[in-house]
């Protein structure tokens, strides 16, 4: 449920957020201050707004007067967030075996049960949000503020990444032995499968895109 407090622009950009990063507005779509308004029954400003903060995101790129586009991430972009994620996962994930809460690891098991009942009804856009849910909540059982501080503003560039997979059962069964390590507070084991998740993941990614 979204928090009755939310201004219209925070709306408007979770939306476009949402829809971005489900694949319902592609890469190179062009987004239009004036019929998004008329799209989103909302003046221009919210949305003008709101593809200012998808720009700082780095989901948007801007263009000249009015309009945007959605962002079409280069080789050269994935290189660079996956060799910043595969610098910092297997910390975050040892830091959260050793450090998490009862009440974390709860929110982490509810979160991985709903991508594991997407998975395997194959609902690829449910999936797909908890999976990288599951990888936030991670990083906040880690209980470190600076790799917080560091996370917050690639958040929305790692979701993008993190969806990038076709096979829902796979990525849901490394999630789940994740979990276990987790819960087991079995640091070494956490992070040995963090890797393994990582260069997994790679490979999930290549085929997707049906790369070489």
């Amino acid at each position: 449920m979204n928090d009755s407090r939310e201004s219209e622009t925070e709306r408007v950009t979770r939306q476009l957020r949402d829809e971005i990063l489900d694949g319902v507005r592609p890469p190179g779509e062009r987004l239009v201050e004036r019929e998004l308004a008329a799209a989103l029954d909302v003046s221009r400003v919210p949305v003008r707004e709101a593809l200012k903060a998808l720009v700082s995101e780095g989901l948007v790129t801007p263009r000249p007067r009015s309009w945007s586009v959605v962002r079409t991430f280069t080789d050269s972009d994935i290189a660079d967030l996956t060799e910043v994620r595969t610098a910092f996962e297997p910390l975050t994930f040892r830091l959260a075996a050793e450090r998490r809460t009862r009440e974390g690891l709860d929110r982490l098991r509810k979160t991985l049960d709903e991508q594991l009942v997407a998975a395997r009804a194959k609902d690829a856009v449910v999936a797909r949000r908890k999976a990288a849910d599951f990888h936030e909540l991670v990083t906040e059982l880690a209980s470190n503020e600076l790799l917080i501080e560091i996370e917050r503003p690639l958040r929305s560039r790692m979701r993008w990444l993190l969806t990038q997979h076709d096979d829902l059962i796979a990525v849901a069964g490394q999630h789940l032995e994740l979990y276990r390590a987790i819960a087991n507070r079995d640091v070494d084991e956490a992070e040995r499968l963090a890797g393994e998740h990582l260069a997994q993941s790679q490979v999930l990614f290549r085929f997707s895109r049906g790369m070489d």
